[in-house]
């Protein structure tokens, strides 16, 4: 189907005007669509991953391994959501290898390495995994869109990377626990 702004009022939630590939570091959140606990479970103050799970968290973990200016920080796979930090660097990497400066993201022309292609490729990863492994092809496993936080001083960041770690502990007050 054509896009037709007349019928699709899709608004991007993103800061207007922001450059999602230059340097920094973004606090992510990923939903599974209409909040099913699709991951796995919480055990006393511990998450359980299932199949589905591991396959989130390793698709994860290969963000930074396919990508040289991507570094990850905390990040935790919950029953219905992931939470994690990406770090971009762009220039020279922790391999000493050269980067060329991405450009500015736009509607319908991704930029390669920004946090909406990376977002992006990762749920493209996931679902085709868990779909494979549950003979459903096709079907969505991802709320549209995701959360994101500029992460703009040392304080946020001590903060977020402390909401994430304690993330299964708090999982009965959590918002995206299920009710």
């Amino acid at each position: 189907m054509k896009y037709n702004l007349d019928k699709h009022h899709r608004r991007s939630i993103r800061l207007r005007g922001y450059d999602y590939s230059q340097n920094g570091a973004y606090f992510i959140t990923i939903c599974a669509r209409n909040r099913e606990c699709l991951f796995g479970g919480i055990a006393g103050v511990k998450m359980v991953m299932n199949d589905a799970g591991a396959m989130a968290r390793d698709e994860w973990v290969k963000t930074s391994e396919m990508r040289q200016n991507i570094k990850l920080d905390e990040f935790v796979v919950m029953p219905n959501h992931i939470h994690g930090i990406i770090i971009i660097h762009n220039g020279v990497d922790c391999r000493g290898t050269m980067h060329r400066a991405p450009t500015a993201e736009q509607f319908g022309n991704p930029t390669s390495n920004s946090i909406p292609t990376i977002i992006r490729g990762f749920k493209s990863a996931v679902t085709k995994q868990i779909n494979a492994i549950r003979n459903t092809p096709g079907i969505p496993i991802w709320q549209r869109n995701y959360f994101e936080h500029i992460i703009r001083d040392e304080e946020s960041f001590r903060e977020i990377r402390e909401y994430i770690v304690n993330n299964p502990i708090n999982w009965q007050q959590d918002e995206l626990h299920p009710l």
